[in-house]
């Protein structure tokens, strides 16, 4: 839980100070899928958060499941080479479901060519930017305010198409 210390503007002299209650490993986990209408009108971005755990093919399932209720159309997966996307659950499920679900993945180390990556990094640099929560619902509550910022922002979603390195055609 302790804050993502990022550069900060202060008066001369006055070194900002940022207090936390003492070191913990407490952590909320973030998986979320960046959604681009087949016209490309309209892009949205999911996302799920989990408290103290790491996202495992289980969870990133159930994510799967979830996107598929809420977009009831074709899905073309484009994403990183974590284990979890590629492990068994995920794999058997996909192949169950090819026919609606396409996944394709990105070449490794190549976090340039994700606009997802790029959502994290701006959720970090600004809204958990040298954020010290005193409790852990502070924390969960923050990130998920966080992202909840960021997906309600089209022309921000946009901009993380824009600047990785694929074509969306946009």
């Amino acid at each position: 839980m302790g804050p993502l210390v990022r550069r900060s503007w202060a008066p001369r002299g006055h070194t900002p100070v940022l207090r936390q209650r003492g070191r913990s490993r407490r952590k909320v986990s973030v998986i979320g899928a960046l959604v681009i209408s087949p016209r490309r009108h309209r892009v949205r971005a999911y996302f799920s958060l989990l408290a103290e755990a790491s996202f495992d093919g289980e969870h990133i399932l159930q994510f799967l499941r979830q996107l598929c209720r809420a977009l009831r159309v074709p899905i073309a997966l484009i994403w990183d080479r974590l284990q979890a996307h590629i492990g068994e659950p995920v794999k058997a499920w996909l192949e169950q479901h090819r026919r609606r679900i396409r996944a394709e993945l990105l070449p490794p180390y190549a976090p340039e060519l994700n606009p997802v990556e790029l959502i994290w990094s701006h959720a970090k640099t600004n809204g958990l930017a040298n954020f010290a929560p005193v409790e852990f619902h502070d924390l969960a509550m923050q990130a998920h305010l966080t992202v909840l910022a960021i997906g309600d922002d089209p022309p921000l979603l946009r901009s993380f198409l824009r600047h990785c390195a694929l074509s969306f055609r946009l």
